[in-house]
């Protein structure tokens, strides 16, 4: 007999390249085969007489076998199996390709359901390749909304579908995980509900209402995490960084340009935070081109200047490089140190010492701004008054990484993470439960608009003509391909063939080539003939996205442009407009999809990342922007149509944890979060 621990290898109908298919997906025993859904139905729900079948429309009909047999088609290349099914209103042929045991695995006067979408062959009607299964009151693969799972090689769907019918009825064996109270206060079905509807649904209705319920406790399991992880940051403590007003006015007074109202108003919160003795926990975001470095510099600043440690962590070499000249651009003079620690470079106050002496320097409680890559979290690398840790890009780093900074005995830095991905505030609580939330929207002043538009094929030579006309007046160029190399799939342009191209457009220009696979050296020594304006033209794939400050490029071209989601489309325009130029984005797409041009044509008409964000939801669902990697959970049934289950998410988290914080009265959810790990620590 099965149960709910029966492990896969021993359920008897199961051949060995299924079972290791099951495994493949992680699915070990009955109970793991029963928590696998369906992600999407084929809706053979309406059940019609053969009399009411029209071409094109999928159905099921409720048919007896006539006549059946096999054969290889007139060329002898191909086995098919014929029947012909009646019901009382009418018969039809069916057709089933490479399948002739059919002809002996049914037989006439069997009664049968059929599923499919029926179309004209000779001017009749007939049935080609549809799902069957003998009449019964419970059909599994016809009549019905059939589900439809994400499966591996060896597995068959019907085989699937048959395995998770045969353990449906433990279905109330299974541990509830929500508390009674909550699916009661949010009317939710309960766990043994939802998996009946999950798998074989009576109708729409209750596809939703698994889903809703899936939805919200992916969302709950996330909120309680993130709430609980809240708490225990706040009762940990930090150290209070007092406020010095002069050191900050004299040090707003020096700069070149004046800080817009959300820059202030970022800062001040930021400042605020590190008065407390309890650690910060805030993010930073800020569109593109918005300055959120230099606030961060600014709470860098106040820490280091009160003789405290920074360590400020850049996702590439080319990002950490960038954040030290800027720092010491701003802070020469200052009392304390400026360091850069890469693979590549060990550098403090911009001259070169070895390693070892800038790791003694930080194991001896230097105070200054430590700027740097991953080579700034390895173990050899030990803070002694570390107060303040600023992640540029927080996603692009690992939880681990990350924990070694902040997991430090005794007093724990402040964290400020950094992004440069508007994400919409009706999203925000899901993914930041667990922090506070400055933004900045407004760009400094003085920068103008992006004239953005949509280059069709046969205006590429004016395109081109364009460009050559800004380099005569002394402006750069980028360039962002899809991929490095060619795709005979997809027909992308790459870099290293775009490259090609541009150079022989323009033969007396220098066209660079960035790219992710180079090493940090190469990648280094490229950007630096860029910044130096030794080479006018940069083509680059995605690598260019965050960061890459260059005030000389004024046209950002992008190959490919469906290719990217409206958020990193953004990105990419980021690049240029970043000085008192007039900048331009041209998008060039082969892609005629008029859902797709509509797609872009929205985006040439709006420089504001967070709408853009907003309608990057709307039309793409998470795609590129909200997957595993950056929102620091792995959402699987969560999306934005479930957007109003957050709050009330949110609301039962913090009372379960109010009553019972280390939740010894709910085991279930105690284990369900014990091996999780929020992405913000």
């Amino acid at each position: 007999m099965l149960s709910l621990n029966t492990p896969i290898e021993s359920i008897s109908k199961l051949q060995k390249p299924q079972i290791a298919a099951l495994k493949k997906l992680g699915l070990l025993n009955v109970q793991d085969l029963l928590l696998h859904f369906p992600y999407r139905y084929l809706d053979f729900s309406q059940v019609k007489q053969i009399k009411d079948l029209k071409p094109d429309e999928p159905a099921s009909i409720k048919v007896t076998i006539k006549s059946i047999s096999s054969r290889f088609s007139f060329r002898g290349r191909m086995s098919l199996a014929e029947a012909v099914v009646s019901d009382d209103t009418g018969s039809i042929k069916i057709i089933w390709f490479n399948q002739p045991y059919l002809a002996k695995s049914l037989s006439p006067g069997e009664e049968i359901f059929l599923a499919g979408t029926p179309e004209y062959y000779n001017f009749k009607l007939q049935l080609t390749n549809p799902i069957y299964e003998k009449a019964s009151d419970f059909p599994i693969h016809t009549s019905r909304l059939v589900p439809i799972y994400h499966l591996k090689d060896g597995i068959y769907p019907k085989t699937f579908r048959n395995l998770v019918a045969e353990a449906l009825p433990l279905v109330d064996e299974l541990a509830e995980t929500l508390p009674k109270d909550i699916l009661e206060n949010q009317k939710l079905p309960n766990l043994s509900d939802t998996v009946r509807y999950s798998h074989f649904p009576n109708g729409q209705i209750q596809v939703e209402t698994a889903r809703k319920r899936l939805a919200f406790e992916e969302i709950f399991i996330n909120q309680l995490l993130a709430q609980k992880h809240k708490i225990e940051i706040a009762k940990r403590k930090s150290f209070a960084i007092k406020f010095d007003d002069n050191l900050i006015k004299t040090f707003i007074a020096s700069l070149p340009f004046v800080l817009t109202a959300e820059q202030k108003k970022s800062t001040w919160q930021i400042l605020q935070d590190l008065e407390k003795s309890t650690p910060m926990n805030r993010l930073l975001e800020g569109d593109v081109g918005s300055g959120k470095t230099l606030v961060a510099l600014i709470a860098a600043l106040q820490c280091a200047a009160d003789g405290y440690q920074v360590a400020l962590l850049a996702p590439t070499e080319i990002l950490a490089h960038q954040h030290f000249e800027t720092a010491r651009k701003y802070l020469f003079g200052s009392k304390f140190k400026v360091g850069l620690l890469s693979n590549n470079y060990s550098v403090v106050d911009g001259e070169e010492i070895k390693k070892t002496t800038l790791s003694k320097l930080i194991a001896e409680g230097m105070p200054g701004i430590y700027i740097g890559t991953h080579a700034l979290l390895q173990k050899n690398i030990k803070f002694k008054k570390l107060a303040l840790v600023i992640i540029d890009e927080q996603h692009r780093f690992g939880v681990e990484q990350r924990s070694n900074l902040m997991n430090l005995k005794g007093k724990v830095p402040h964290l400020l993470s950094l992004s440069a991905t508007p994400i919409p505030r009706t999203l925000q609580l899901a993914y930041y439960g667990e922090l506070d939330i400055s933004q900045i929207k407004e760009k400094p002043l003085g920068r103008k608009p992006i004239t953005t538009k949509l280059v069709e094929n046969q205006n590429r030579p004016k395109a081109y003509k364009f460009i050559g006309d800004q380099v005569k007046l002394g402006r750069q160029i980028f360039v962002v391909t899809p991929l490095i190399e060619e795709s005979d799939k997809t027909g992308l342009k790459s870099a290293k063939k775009e490259q090609e191209n541009l150079q022989k457009l323009f033969p007396e220009l220098k066209i660079g080539l960035l790219h992710g696979k180079m090493k940090g050296a190469d990648k280094e020594a490229i950007m630096a003939e860029f910044l130096a304006n030794r080479v006018q033209i940069l083509v680059a794939t995605s690598v260019v996205e965050v960061g890459v400050d260059v005030p000389n490029a004024s046209v950002m071209v992008i190959e490919g442009a469906e290719r990217f989601g409206l958020a990193q489309l953004h990105q990419f325009r980021g690049r240029v407009g970043r000085a008192e130029h007039q900048s331009f984005c041209f998008l060039f797409s082969d892609n005629q999809n008029p859902e797709t041009t509509a797609r872009l044509q929205a985006f040439t008409k709006t420089g504001d990342g967070f709408a853009l964000a907003e309608l990057d939801l709307k039309q793409r669902g998470f795609g590129e922007l909200y997957g595993a990697s950056q929102s620091g959970w792995n959402f699987k049934y969560f999306n934005p149509s479930y957007i109003a289950l957050i709050q009330p998410a949110r609301q039962e988290a913090i009372k379960i944890l109010q009553i019972d914080f280390n939740l010894n009265n709910y085991p279930i959810l105690k284990e369900k979060i014990k091996d999780k790990v929020i992405h913000f620590e």
